[in-house]
């Protein structure tokens, strides 16, 4: 009886060793490895492509700003906060219609967007499902997916994220994501060059189109090791620098 009792206990703590954690585990982990609580009021800048851009979070509140020229040496300063947008062009505020006021500020949100995961996957409009472990080239990552609900999900709140985080260190490798704005599509992004910025962990990212649109974004590790994507372009952020309030 008494070894039964003990088979029995040694169930339970080896089931409650080898349990997986749940996704909200999973992001806790995954935002401590990248950086923790204090890129949430921090100061960046960097460069993307043929922009300049700077970002302000302080509890809440942010302000993200991006400069660059036109071919007839015009600056201009587009800056979007928590009360909306604004444009500059040679340092005097200029009217910009609901429509662009719509485009500018995506754009812009979209690049801080992706600068920032996974700290931007604890927003309260975020629902995040844990899919399981999966192995890419060897290595086992867990694999959590990201919508939105409709209620502070903002104009995109139908769009549909998969990350893939290393099991052991918690590093987001890549993720994939399909979007419905300007016709939709679908893309798959592999990290590269993971560096710390001063405490942050950033991240440059391969990035792809799949060959066949058809596959569900949540195979696409199985589609990845079948070489089923065409290499789009590389997201690669330069001059990073990173303050915290």
């Amino acid at each position: 009886m008494k070894y039964l009792v003990s088979i029995f206990l040694l169930s339970i703590i080896f089931s409650a060793c080898t349990q997986e954690p749940t996704a909200q585990e999973i992001l806790t982990n995954a935002i401590q490895t990248h950086g923790g609580d204090k890129v949430y009021n921090s100061n960046v800048s960097f460069d993307f492509r043929d922009k300049h851009y700077k970002g302000e979070y302080n509890q809440g509140q942010y302000k993200l700003a991006r400069y660059f020229s036109d071919t007839l040496n015009n600056t201009y300063e587009d800056v979007l906060t928590n009360q909306g947008f604004q444009r500059k062009i040679n340092d005097s505020i200029v009217h910009v219609t609901d429509e662009w006021i719509g485009k500018y500020s995506n754009s812009i949100n979209s690049v801080f967007y992706f600068l920032r995961i996974p700290f931007n996957l604890k927003d309260e409009a975020v629902i995040l499902t844990y899919l399981g472990k999966r192995v890419i080239d060897g290595t086992n990552y867990y694999k959590l997916k990201v919508t939105f609900s409709e209620e502070g999900g903002g104009e995109d709140f139908d769009d549909v994220f998969v990350y893939w985080f290393n099991a052991e260190t918690y590093i987001l490798d890549y993720f994939a994501y399909e979007y419905a704005t300007d016709g939709g599509g679908k893309r798959f992004r592999k990290a590269f060059n993971q560096r710390d910025e001063n405490g942050w962990l950033i991240s440059d990212y391969i990035n792809y189109k799949p060959k066949d649109i058809n596959v569900d974004i949540a195979d696409y590790d199985k589609y990845y090791t079948e070489d089923g994507f065409k290499k789009l372009s590389e997201i690669v952020n330069k001059n990073v620098e990173v303050s915290y309030n």
